[in-house]
Formats: structure tokens, sequence, C-alpha cells
């Protein structure tokens, strides 16, 4: 069975995994926070909330199954190889239980507070429903033959195809408004911090055993990684450089104004 060749790098692996799930963790707060001191969630796209509760629930049922089920570490040492390390770890789960928990919770914050005249497109609920009946068609081509390594996979792909979509209709919001006000910045600098140390943590893994199988074989943890880095680069540009936000003393509450707000509020 797979073992670590080297303590400290082990020690140096559960650091990085610990502190990637904390960075990603307290990601999901600034924005909750920024919505219970607006009393509003206008700004924030509601369909990048239901795309990520999908993405979340995906990755939550690969890194549990891979983590807990000795019966599919065992299909997956068949797969990889008897010395191949399992590729998820403890702070994976972790990390997604509390993901599905905020992301449904901030979904709760659209219902009690002011959203506007945002609503959930009917893009986002057809994908949605697409993605989840495909996942009950897989899990019953699974049942038989006890398939369970790879609908968990399939479920891994889930979650690497709604992280390369979520993000875009925010992005898009953004652009139309030319304003990231109602997107919480503090949510995207935590988000790149966990993006970057969740890759890594895998990279200590592959020095230590001396091969690139747990990043192909946890492909959607590799992916998840580099689509959050670009993503997350690209929500800084439009806030810091393409968008940058606008405060003005007499605005109501204290709270950043749009630059077309802040036009009238000069001019008054």
């Amino acid at each position: 069975m797979s073992s670590w060749n080297s303590v400290g790098m082990e020690v140096l692996y559960q650091v990085l995994g610990w502190v990637a799930f904390f960075a990603w963790s307290f990601s999901f707060y600034p924005q909750v926070f920024l919505n219970f001191k607006r009393k509003s969630v206008v700004g924030l796209n509601f369909d990048f909330l239901v795309l990520n509760l999908t993405k979340h629930s995906s990755y939550l049922i690969y890194n549990a199954a891979l983590f807990f089920s000795p019966f599919i570490q065992r299909q997956y040492h068949e797969t990889y190889g008897d010395k191949e390390m399992i590729p998820v770890a403890a702070n994976d789960v972790a990390f997604s239980v509390h993901a599905v928990a905020l992301t449904a919770f901030t979904l709760f914050q659209v219902f009690i507070y002011e959203r506007g005249n945002q609503k959930i497109s009917k893009v986002c609920i057809s994908i949605t429903a697409i993605v989840w009946t495909a996942a009950i068609v897989c899990l019953i081509v699974a049942w038989p033959k006890s398939n369970w390594l790879w609908l968990i996979d399939v479920f891994n792909s889930i979650q690497v195809g709604m992280t390369a979509i979520k993000y875009i209709p925010q992005a898009v919001m953004n652009f139309r408004r030319k304003s990231t006000i109602g997107w919480s910045i503090g949510n995207i600098l935590l988000d790149l911090t966990g993006g970057v140390l969740n890759f890594g943590q895998m990279g200590v893994q592959s020095i230590d055993q001396h091969t690139l199988v747990n990043f192909y074989g946890n492909i959607g943890k590799t992916l998840l990684s580099l689509e959050v880095v670009f993503f997350d680069i690209l929500f800084i540009i439009q806030h810091y450089v393409l968008y940058p936000v606008k405060r003005d003393e007499n605005a109501d509450n204290g709270y950043p104004i749009l630059p077309i707000e802040a036009k009238h509020v000069a001019a008054a």
C-alpha cells in the first residue's frame, strides 16, 4: 500500500491542505456578510449561486465517497496501482461539506433580501436539470456492476464543468453593469489563495511520490485549481482595474454606489 516517503513532505501536505481549506471556507463569508449588511443581494448573480450549489454538491459526493469507502478505494488502486495514494484528503471533504452549507445559506439570503428585478435564468435552470438528470442516469448504469469509481468520476467531471461555467454569469453581469458592487472582492481574494494552495498541496504529494498520477488520478481537483485561479484573476482585474469602486461621502449608509449614481450625487 502507498505511504509517505518523507515525514516533512507529509506535514507540509497537511499544512497546505488545511490552510487552503480555511482560505476557501472563509471565502464564503465576505459575500454573506455583505448581503447582510446591505440587506440586499443586488449585484450578486443568482445563476452563479445555483450552478455553484450543483458544483459543490457534486464535489462533496466525489470527495466523501473516495475518502470513506474502502470499496471505491480498492477500485482506485486497481485502476491506478496499489502504490498510489488516494488523492482526496480530509480537508477536501471538510471543505465540500462547508461549501454546500454556505452556498445553500447564500441562496436563502436571495429569498429574504432585496433582489430588485434579478432572477434565475431559464438557461441556468435548464443546465441544472440536465446535469442532475444525467447524474441519475449514470447512477442507474453504474448500479448493476458496482462501477462506483466510474460514477464518482462522473460527479468529479460535473464539478469541473460547473466550475468552468459558474463564474461566467457573474463576469458578464459585472461587464454589463460596469461595476462589481454587490460582489465581494474578499470572496475572490480568499478563493484565489485557496486555489493556489490546493495546487501546491498536490505538487507536494507528487514530489514525495515521484509521480504525477495524483494530478490525473484526480483530474477534477487539478482542473478546479486552474479554473479558480483563472477566473479569480479576471474578477480582480474587473474590480481593481476595469470597474474600480467609487465611494461618496453622501452616499446612503456609506455604501459604494455605481458610477452612474455617483454622477447624480455629484450633480445634486
